[in-house]
C-alpha cells in the first residue's frame, strides 16, 4: 500500500501502511490512574527483577513511579535510583501528583537529587563530579534520585555495588546495556545480580541492539520477570491515530536536493540529518540545515523568544523551524531546547512546525504533534529506527496519520563500491521487515484441536473441534492460531520466550548477515529450509544455549510461524486495499478501522498451515516487493547484477585466471570489468571476479562451520 498524494507535495513515497482500531484502551485509566500497560506492569510489582518491554509513549516512566512507590512503601526498600541515558530524559521523572488520579502516594524528587537538572555539559568530567552527590544521597533520608547512565557507572565504580544494597535500581532505555564484558553498565548490572541485594526494574522500547550483542546473558535474563506491551497494542488502543506509514525512498545526487520531494511543510515533522561520517552527509551540517530550510521557503528571521527560524512557505504560511543541529552558540541552543520543552506549550499544536536534528530528538523526546519522522541516511540500529518512529506515533487530538520515511542514497552506475551500496539498501529493507515484526500483533500458537482460549473470539460459529480455528482478542490484539504438527515448549523459560520474546528472536534472524545475503541475493539457489531450519536453528542455539533441544526447536517453529504469518497478513491487507475492501483511508467502512485484525482473519491459508509448509516459505519474499516498489530501473539493474554474479557457474581455476585478467584490464583502463557489458570478454572477466569472491566466501564459511562442528563434538 502506498501513501496517497497530499495537496502540498505531489510526490508519493512507496510505503507500507498499518491501520489501527482506535479502541482508546491505551489511554483509559483504571481506579488507580493506570493505563493498560502500567496496570500490567504494576501487577508484577513484587518481582525482584522486572523487565518492561513497551514502546514509546506507552507510559513506562509513570509505570516505574507506581512500582517504585510500592517498593518503597510496602516492600521495605530504602531508596529508588532512576538511571536514564541522557539528561533530557530526566524530565520524564519529574514530580507527579499521582494521588490526584487515585493512587496511594505522590511521586516526588527533591530538586537537588534530580542530577539531570544540575548545570554543566553532559560529559565525563561532569558525570564524575556528580558521584559525590550520589554518595550524599545514599546516606540521606530522601527516597528518590535521578541521574544519567554515565553518573551511575562512575558512582558504582567508586562506591562499589554494596553501597546500593536494599535499593531499587531502575534503568530506563535498557537497550544501552549489553552482555559484552566491554559494556561497563552491563558488567555492573551482572555484579548487582550476583550480589543479589537490590531490586532492578529495566525498561526499554526495543529489547535488542543494532550491534547484535545480547542485552543480558541467558543466565541473568532468566532471573527477570518480563512484561511485554507491543507496539501493535499501543497503536491499536489510541483514540485519534488511524494509521502509520513506513516508507523508504532512494535518491541520487545530494540528499538536500531530494528533501523537497518527501518533506511536506503541511506536516509536523522531525528531520534527522545524517551523521557527518555517513556517506549521505555533505560534511557541512550548517549548510545542510540551510538547504533544508531553503527548500521549505524564504527565511524571514529568528523569533527572539524561542530561537525558532521563521520561514515563509510557498502557500503563504509562516513556518517555525527549530534547529537542533547548530551547536556553535550554546546560549542560542539552550533557548531553542527550553522552548521545545516548555510544558505550557505541550498541547499547543502551533508552537513549532519543523524540527531539524542531528543525534537528538530521538529516545525520550516528547512532541505529541509530530506527524512525520523524516530520516536521512541508513540507520544500522533497529533500536534507533524504533525510537525515531516513536516520535511520530504519539496520540494527539485530530492527528490521524503518522509517517516514517527513510531517505537513502541510491547506488549510481558509476560508483565503484556498488556491492556495498546495494548491501546498504538491503539492510534498510531488512529493517523495514523488522518493523513489521515490531508492529505485528502477538500470536498465541497451539497445535491443532487444542481447544479455545478464554478471551478470544472465534467468529459467529465459535470454536469448532477439528475445524479451522482462528481467534482474536479484541482487547489485546492477540491472535490465536492452530498449526498442525507444532512443537510446544516444555520448560517455563521456553514457554515465556514463545509468548514474550519472539520479536527478539526474529530480529536476530533478520539482522544475520548470512541470512540476508542468502535470502535476498541467492534466492533461487537457497532452499527455504536452509534459512528457516538450519540458520534460525543455529541462532536460537546460540541465543539460548541452556535450553533443551526440544525447547530450542519449539522456539524455532514459533518464530518462523510468527514471521511468515505477519507477512501473509500484510499481503492479504495489500490485496484487500487494492480491491477497495478496506484500509486506513476508509471513513466508515466495515473493515476500515480494524483492517489488521480483519486481514488476519481473511486469509484462509493460515488456517491450514503446518510446520512443513511454514518452513517452505522464504522469509525474504516481502523484501523483493518493497525493493521493486521503491527503486527505479537503474537501481534494479544494479541489484540484478549482484544477483547474476551469484548465479555464475565457473570452475575455481578458471575463476582465478579470469580474475588475473580482470586486474590487467583495470590497470589498462582504470576500472574493473562490468558484468553488464555488451562485450562478451569483459562480461566474462567480471563473472570470474564474482565467482572467485564467492568461492572464497564459501571456503571461509565452511571453515567456520567445521570449527563449530568440532567444538560441538568435543
Amino acid at each position: 500500500m502506498t501513501n496517497t498524494n497530499n495537496p502540498t507535495n505531489a510526490y508519493t513515497v512507496p510505503s507500507v501502511s498499518i491501520a489501527t482500531a482506535r479502541t482508546g484502551i491505551s489511554s483509559k485509566a483504571n481506579a488507580l490512574g493506570m493505563r493498560a500497560m502500567q496496570e500490567r506492569a504494576y501487577a508484577k510489582r513484587g518481582e525482584q527483577y522486572l523487565l518492561i518491554k513497551s514502546p514509546p509513549a506507552s507510559g513506562k516512566s509513570r509505570a516505574l513511579m507506581f512500582i517504585a512507590l510500592d517498593k518503597l512503601n510496602n516492600q521495605g526498600l530504602q531508596q529508588a535510583i532512576v538511571v536514564v541515558p541522557e539528561r533530557s530524559i530526566g524530565s520524564s521523572f519529574a514530580d507527579e501528583p499521582l494521588s490526584k488520579y487515585g493512587f496511594y502516594w505522590d511521586w516526588h524528587v527533591a530538586p537537588q537529587w534530580n542530577l539531570c537538572n544540575a548545570p554543566g555539559a553532559d560529559d565525563v568530567r561532569v558525570a564524575k563530579s556528580k558521584v559525590k552527590a550520589v554518595s550524599e544521597f545514599l546516606t540521606s533520608a530522601d527516597r528518590v534520585l535521578v541521574c544519567t547512565h554515565a553518573t551511575f557507572r562512575f558512582a558504582v565504580e567508586e562506591l562499589g555495588v554494596e553501597a546500593f544494597d536494599n535499593r531499587l535500581i531502575a534503568i530506563d532505555e535498557f537497550h544501552h546495556v549489553s552482555s559484552n564484558p566491554d559494556n561497563k553498565l552491563g558488567s555492573q548490572l551482572g555484579a548487582f545480580i550476583t550480589h543479589d541485594k537490590v531490586h532492578v526494574v529495566a525498561m526499554t522500547g526495543s529489547y535488542f541492539r543494532g550491534d547484535s550483542e545480547a542485552v543480558l546473558s541467558p543466565a541473568d535474563e532468566a532471573k527477570f520477570e518480563t512484561v511485554t506491551y507491543t507496539y501493535y497494542e499501543q497503536l491499536n488502543g489510541y483514540n485519534w491515530l488511524k494509521s502509520l506509514d513506513v516508507g523508504y525512498f532512494f535518491y541520487t545526487g545530494k540528499y538536500v536536493d531530494a528533501v523537497a520531494k518527501v518533506l511536506d511543510p503541511a506536516l509536523k515533522t522531525i528531520v534527522h540529518i545524517p551523521n557527518v561520517n555517513a556517506r549521505e552527509s555533505l560534511k557541512d551540517k550548517e549548510r545542510e540545515v540551510n538547504d533544508i530550510m531553503h527548500a521549505l521557503g524564504d527565511w524571514q528571521g529568528i523569533d527572539t523568544a524561542t530561537g525558532f527560524h521563521l520561514i515563509k512557505a510557498k502557500d503563504g504560511r509562516t513556518l517555525k523551524v527549530a534547529d537542533l543541529v547548530d551547536d556553535t552558540d550554546q546560549a542560542k541552543r539552550s533557548r531553542v531546547l527550553s522552548a521545545l520543552k516548555d510544558p505550557a506549550q505541550k498541547n499547543n499544536r502551533d508552537h513549532v512546525d519543523i524540527i531539524i536534528a542531528l543525534g537528538m530528538a530521538k529516545e525520550g523526546f516528547d512532541w505529541i504533534w509530530c506527524e512525520h519522522a523524516l530520516t536521512i541516511g541508513y540507520r544500522s540500529s533497529l533500536t534507533e529506527i524504533i525510537q525515531i518512529i516513536g516520535r511520530a506515533t504519539r496520540d494527539a487530538e485530530g492527528k490521524e496519520r503518522a509517517r516514517f520515511t527513510n531517505l537513502i542514497a541510491e547506488p549510481a552506475a558509476e560508483q565503484a563500491a556498488v556491492a556495498e551500496a546495494v548491501n546498504d539498501m538491503l539492510k534498510a529493507i531488512s529493517a523495514s521487515l523488522l518493523m513489521e515484526q515490531v508492529l505485528a500483533p502477538r500470536y498465541e500458537f497451539t497445535p491443532k484441536n487444542s481447544g479455545p482460549i478464554d478471551g478470544f473470539d472465534y467468529g459467529d460459529e465459535g470454536y469448532k473441534e477439528g475445524g479451522r480455528n482462528i481467534g482474536v482478542n479484541a482487547q489485546t490484539g492477540q491472535i490465536h492460531l492452530e498449526i498442525n504438527g507444532l512443537a510446544l515448549p516444555e520448560s517455563p523459560e521456553a514457554t515465556r520466550i514463545c509468548k514474550e520474546d519472539l520479536n527478539e528472536v526474529v530480529t536476530s534472524f533478520l539482522q544475520d548477515k548470512t541470512t540476508i545475503e542468502r535470502g535476498l541475493f541467492d534466492k533461487e539457489n537457497t532452499l527455504p529450509e536452509e534459512l528457516t531450519q538450519l540458520r534460525m536453528g543455529k541462532i536460537i542455539r546460540e541465543r539460548y544455549p541452556d535450553l533443551s533441544n526440544e525447547d530450542q526447536e519449539a522456539i524455532r517453529q514459533h518464530a518462523i510461524a510468527a514471521m511468515n504469518i505477519t507477512q501473509q497478513a500484510k499481503l492479504a491487507l495489500a490485496q484487500a486495499d487494492a480491491a477497495g475492501q478496506g484500509g486506513s483511508n476508509s471513513e466508515e467502512g466495515a473493515q476500515g478501522s480494524t483492517a489488521l485484525i480483519d486481514g488476519v482473519r481473511r486469509f484462509v491459508n493460515v488456517r491450514d498451515l503446518d510446520i512443513d509448509l511454514i518452513d517452505r516459505i522464504n522469509p525474504f519474499d516481502t523484501a523483493y516487493a518493497v525493493l521493486a516498489k521503491a527503486m527505479d530501473e537503474k537501481s534494479l539493474r544494479q541489484v540484478q547484477s549482484s544477483i547474476a554474479a551469484k548465479k555464475v557457474n565457473i570452475p575455481l581455476e578458471d575463476a582465478r585466471e579470469l580474475a588475473k585478467r580482470a586486474l590487467q584490464f583495470k590497470a589498462e583502463r582504470g576500472r574493473l570489468p562490468d558484468i553488464n557489458s555488451a562485450d562478451a570478454w569483459e562480461k566474462q572477466m567480471a563473472e570470474g571476479v564474482a565467482a572467485l569472491a564467492r568461492y572464497r566466501a564459501q571456503a571461509k564459511a565452511a571453515e567456520t562451520q567445521n570449527q563449530s562442528i568440532e567444538g560441538e563434538s568435543i
